[in-house]
Order: C-alpha cells, then sequence, then structure tokens
C-alpha cells in the first residue's frame, strides 16, 4: 500500500529508477547501453585512424592485435578498432531508427484501433494479420527486394516487419483504457478524439510500448546486421558491424580476430539491451 501511494506522487521516470536499482543486471545492462551510446556519438573522434583508410605494407594485412592496431587489421589492412568505432553509429543508429518505424507506425495504428474499435478496429488488425502471418525476417526480405540493398531500406524493412507487433500490443492497451471512466467523462465533457488520444489514452500505454521498445531494439540490430552480412544492407566500405562480419568469413580460419571483435560488438549490445528490457518490464510490472 505504501509503496502504491509513493507511486501516485512520484513521477514515472522516479518511480522506474528507483525500482531499476535494486536488480543488479539491469544496472550493468543500463551501463552497456550508455557505453554504445557513448561510442555511438564519440566513436569517430576516438578512431585513431579513418574506418577507410588502407595500408598497403604486406605486414599489415590481416596483421593480429598489437600496440599499433589493439585489434589488429582486417585483409585490406584497415585498422578494426577504427573501422569499430566509426561503426557503432551506423549499427546502433540502424536499430534505433528500426524501432522508430514501428513505434511510429505500430503505435499510430494500434492507438487508433483500439480506441475506435468497430470496422476501424477489425481493418486495421486483419492487415495486422497478414502481415504477421509471414515470418520477420521474411517479410524483410521481401521489402529489400522490393526497393533494393542499403542500409536506410535495411531499416524501412525491418521496421515494417516490426509495425504489426506494435499495433497489437499498443492496440490490447487502447482498447482497455478506452472503455475506462475517465474517457467516457472526457468525451461527455465535450473533448475531442484528438484530444482524448494525446492527453488521456496515450499517456497509459506508453508502460508496455517503452518495453517492447526497448527489448525491440536487439532484435533490430541483429536482423540489420544480418540483411548487412547478406549484402543486403550496409555496402562497402561502410563500417556496419555486420557488414565487417562479412567481410572477415573468408579468412576466419587464418585470422579469426577480423570477425570475433565485431561480432562481440553486436553480441554485447544485445546483451545489454535485452538486460536493460527486462530490468524496465519488472520495474514498470506493479504487481511486482
Amino acid at each position: 500500500m505504501a509503496e502504491t501511494e509513493q507511486m501516485q506522487t512520484d513521477t514515472l521516470v522516479s518511480f522506474v529508477w528507483r525500482r531499476m536499482k535494486r536488480s543488479h543486471t539491469a544496472l550493468a545492462g543500463l551501463a552497456i547501453v550508455v557505453f554504445m551510446l557513448f561510442l555511438a556519438v564519440a566513436g569517430p573522434a576516438l578512431a585513431p585512424e579513418d574506418y577507410k583508410e588502407q595500408v598497403t605494407d604486406a605486414s599489415a594485412i590481416r596483421e593480429t592485435p598489437s600496440a599499433q592496431a589493439w585489434m589488429g587489421r582486417d585483409a585490406l589492412g584497415r585498422d578494426i578498432l577504427s573501422r569499430i568505432l566509426y561503426g557503432a553509429h551506423l549499427t546502433l543508429g540502424a536499430g534505433i531508427l528500426t524501432v522508430a518505424i514501428g513505434i511510429v507506425f505500430g503505435g499510430g495504428f494500434g492507438l487508433v484501433s483500439g480506441y475506435f474499435g468497430g470496422w476501424v478496429d477489425a481493418s486495421i488488425m486483419r492487415v495486422a494479420d497478414v502481415m504477421l502471418a509471414l515470418p520477420d525476417y521474411l517479410l524483410a526480405l521481401a521489402v529489400i527486394a522490393a526497393l533494393g540493398p542499403s542500409l536506410s531500406n535495411a531499416m524501412i524493412a525491418v521496421g515494417i516487419a516490426f509495425v504489426p507487433k506494435f499495433a497489437r500490443i499498443v492496440r490490447a492497451s487502447s482498447l482497455q483504457q478506452g472503455g475506462l471512466d475517465y474517457v467516457h467523462s472526457a468525451r461527455t465533457l465535450g473533448a475531442g478524439h484528438v484530444r482524448i488520444l494525446k492527453n488521456h489514452v496515450l499517456p497509459n500505454c506508453l508502460a508496455p510500448l517503452l518495453v517492447i521498445s526497448t527489448l525491440s531494439l536487439g532484435t533490430a540490430i541483429l536482423y540489420t546486421s544480418a540483411l548487412s552480412f547478406l549484402g543486403l544492407g550496409a555496402q562497402p566500405p561502410d563500417p556496419e558491424w555486420g557488414r565487417m562480419l562479412a567481410d572477415g568469413k573468408d579468412a576466419y580460419l587464418q585470422a579469426p580476430h577480423i570477425v570475433l571483435f565485431p561480432g562481440l560488438m553486436i553480441a554485447l549490445a544485445v546483451l545489454g539491451i535485452n538486460l536493460l528490457g527486462d530490468g524496465l518490464r519488472d520495474a514498470l510490472d506493479v504487481r511486482l
């Protein structure tokens, strides 16, 4: 009871932070995510070399990690550390923008669908059902085939694949909120649909939307990196981490460090995001 009363007086941010501090795994995930965001912002300034610079010396080709090149060099003599630092904003930015597409379109459709109901709800959800009938990756590949290979098109493709999932989540919350007394009261007092959606329904849908967005970010990074690995996302010489894996796949037996470090960065980013997402889910669940 005391925690419920405190929740009513505190802001959502302070309430979530107070509960997240109890979880060491959530704090570890937050630390990893903050570190990754720092690399995405400051990576180019920290890179010792330009990511496209090639060292023509034969001894530098596939050079193993050393004091001169901390993560070694790839098959073209490019510094792997510099490419990872430059590529952080490409990989993480692709994941964030992909989830943003899902939030804007999926969240918008779900909000309208749950609030209005009737034929609007039926029409939107039937389209979502058709999209959900296809696996995410297969749907993304179909969109890429139509748009052409590039990192921006890969983000659009994966974002479209995320739209029905976000629509389903937000629709469930919107459907629940639309039937409550405070919404009926606002409608009786003459509030318009847009005002009710913006001021009453949407704020109460933010908690599940925040959790699903965080958890989907790791999946978005994996999907966009996989598309780049297949040659359908980032194109050479862009140092996107999935593209770096593709560049080193033919030499991973002779020079495993070429694929080791970008692979570890992808794994670390996804791990941190998932730990943070689990912590947010637990913090926003008042039943716990």
